[in-house]
């Protein structure tokens, strides 16, 4: 309340005009800055193939997607801040949510489950975290997630209304108990859906208005396409590209940094090899 939260912390010394844009534009879908990114594959097929023949690692995509966002994240930290009541604030920690089918069919429940990070974890450590999260959410196992939809949804559809909008007027004033900003999928620092597992292309969704998610990521199936592949000649060679759907509410920073953090992203993405080492320099946000 008056400004303070469980979740993070105020930020003070921000320029007037970044101050100024939550007081014009209220919403996150109003402030959406949507970016397709597009991710050569050759490099990371060869870094999954030498982890399983060396290391016996079974990593995927994903894996690599959610520690070179977990790797930004540290180092570009104002991509960590939210925008609650009009006020910007900087998140404690590094969440990622992730939307799982419980199994491959039309019938079959979804979840959602969320990882917490600091920051400093190599690209094993994330992906014995996420294995293993996924591993328990899957069959008929349910979640604390799961258990607070059930018990809002028990009630008539008017009631269901009101519970949610005073849910959503506790979070606006900081009030929001700590075991339901825990569980939800909503208050993250980034959302993500893997349409690649379903072999869907990429899409551009919406970032949620209840909660404090400030980015929302879409990963597509990858195909074969035409690209310049010797810009001295000019030359064209078909290469292996993996879509990205990227959403940013723009009033958490300014366009060059997340500009920049885009590209430091796909950086990583097609480099994985700089994620086997820990990393130990964490920038605050300040």
């Amino acid at each position: 309340m008056f400004g303070f939260r469980s979740d993070g912390k105020k930020v003070r010394n921000i320029d007037p005009f970044m101050r100024l844009v939550p007081h014009i534009m209220f919403h996150r879908n109003d402030a959406m800055v949507m970016q397709l990114q597009e991710i050569e594959c050759e490099n990371m097929d060869k870094y999954i193939l030498e982890k399983r023949k060396t290391e016996g690692l079974r990593l995927t995509y994903m894996d690599i997607v959610m520690a070179s966002f977990v790797r930004v994240v540290s180092l570009r930290p104002k991509l960590n801040r939210f925008i609650v009541n009009g006020r910007i604030y900087k998140r404690n920690n590094i969440q990622i949510s992730l939307a799982v089918k419980k199994k491959l069919t039309d019938q079959a429940e979804e979840t959602t489950i969320k990882l917490t990070f600091d920051g400093s974890e190599s690209i094993k450590d994330v992906m014995e975290q996420v294995h293993q999260t996924v591993k328990e959410n899957q069959g008929d196992i349910k979640n604390n997630t799961d258990n607070i939809a059930k018990i809002l949804t028990r009630v008539p559809n008017v009631m269901i209304k009101i519970m949610v909008r005073f849910l959503m007027w506790l979070d606006k004033h900081g009030m929001l108990p700590k075991k339901v900003l825990a569980a939800s999928p909503f208050h993250t620092s980034i959302f993500l859906v893997n349409l690649k597992s379903i072999k869907m292309e990429t899409v551009y969704h919406h970032i949620y208005n209840f909660g404090t998610t400030g980015i929302f990521v879409s990963m597509g199936k990858e195909n074969l396409e035409p690209r310049v592949v010797n810009l001295a000649t000019g030359e064209i060679g078909v290469k292996k590209i993996m879509k990205m759907g990227i959403v940013i509410d723009e009033r958490i920073s300014d366009g060059l940094y997340n500009s920049l953090s885009l590209r430091e992203f796909k950086k990583i993405m097609e480099n994985p090899y700089i994620l086997d080492e820990r990393n130990d320099n964490v920038v605050l946000d300040d």
